[in-house]
């Protein structure tokens, strides 16, 4: 076998490690003939909420268990065929089983990353936040293009964007927008992105042409489904009414219509500037209390909580991933390390390696804090 071919096969050997894990490949067939008893039990629907749980619950065990195993089982036919081609020099089946080991292959990394996709509520829509930081127009200017990197991403993924409010720059740009997008595993996608991003490059708008660095953070919450209920303290809240204002473009909305939500407590602050006052409240406390279920989810999760609180000022010291466009050209995360020269790519909404690389940290570090716990 090629060695090519060996590595393919090693990736998906890679690909399948993971699934295992994630769904405990050792335990699942009892798991399975646990859920199979449950599912038998004549008084199952007199709860009809624990019951659409539990089924659901047992189809995602049983379409993991099929995902492994028949990943696993076309490896290995693949492989058996091309030995075969090799041992009768046949050219011709080994060319078309290496082309579908190949194939293979990015379906098995596809469903790897599928499978870190497993919190509480990765697979809700999302919220996602841009600001611009201290820096001026040169911030603002790298907040615009952040914003653009992610509706490039999100339309790729053919998720549905929508602008919920946006603050124009003085001179350029954005000194902040809030997006809403909507598909599946959304904020289980994106929820990585939240901090600094830095950027270094050759300013535009320095006449001297001098090499200037910028930051611009990013914050993602998940949108609140009806199956989660957040109570909302009429007392604890502060609606303010005002006129909306942008750069300019379709999104501007010249009324007073635009809406303010102010949540004393915790001091969040959320906005809409739709054309319906009554559309904007609604809209502004569907953020609110997406935002207040995020904290929730951060004290569940120590590892979240502490990424939001090393989030700080858009700043030095802050950021999670560099863009550098000048003197060379390189975008770095620096919680993963993963990276890439492809500056034109990523800007133009290329994230999931990045996004990915994330992930998978989570995994691992989630992996080795609960086997700290079982020690």
């Amino acid at each position: 076998m090629r060695a090519e071919t060996q590595n393919i096969v090693a990736e998906i050997e890679k690909s399948l490690d993971l699934l295992a894990q994630r769904m405990d490949r050792e335990t699942a067939p009892h798991r399975l003939e646990e859920f199979n008893a449950r599912v038998e039990d004549p008084n199952l629907w007199d709860d009809p909420a624990a019951a659409q749980k539990l089924m659901r619950d047992r189809q995602i065990l049983v379409d993991a268990m099929e995902t492994y195993d028949g990943i696993r089982q076309d490896m290995s036919d693949n492989v058996e065929l091309i030995e075969l081609g090799e041992m009768e020099e046949d050219d011709e089946v080994v060319a078309e089983a290496e082309q579908a080991l190949k194939a293979l292959a990015e379906k098995a990394a596809q469903k790897e990353l599928e499978a870190l996709l497993d919190g509480e509520a990765d697979g809700n829509d999302t919220f996602l936040e841009i600001n611009a930081g201290a820096g001026g127009t040169e911030s603002c200017d790298w907040a615009s293009m952040l914003a653009r990197m992610y509706v490039r991403w999100a339309e790729k993924k053919g998720y549905k964007v929508e602008l919920q409010s946006e603050s124009g720059g003085d001179e350029a740009g954005i000194k902040s927008a809030t997006y809403k997008i909507s598909g599946q595993n959304a904020y289980g996608w994106l929820k990585s992105e939240s901090g600094v991003h830095r950027l270094v490059r050759i300013s535009p708008f320095d006449a001297a042409a001098k090499r200037h660095t910028s930051f611009s953070s990013v914050w993602v919450y998940p949108v609140v489904d009806d199956n989660i209920e957040i109570d909302v303290n009429p007392a604890d809240i502060r609606i303010d009414t005002y006129r909306s204002s942008g750069a300019g473009g379709q999104h501007v909305n010249t009324t007073d219509s635009a809406v303010r939500i102010t949540h004393h407590p915790t001091g969040i602050v959320v906005t809409s500037s739709e054309k319906s006052q009554h559309q904007n409240r609604d809209i502004a406390m569907k953020a609110l209390k997406s935002r207040l279920y995020q904290l929730e989810l951060d004290r569940r999760h120590a590892a979240i909580n502490e990424a939001h609180e090393a989030k700080g000022d858009a700043g030095w010291g802050n950021q999670i991933r560099s863009y550098v466009l000048q003197p060379y050209q390189m975008v770095k995360d620096l919680r993963t390390n993963h990276e890439t020269s492809d500056t034109k790519g990523v800007l133009d909404g290329d994230l999931d390696g990045f996004m990915a690389a994330t992930l998978a940290l989570n995994v691992s570090g989630k992996s080795r804090a609960e086997a700290q716990g079982d020690a």
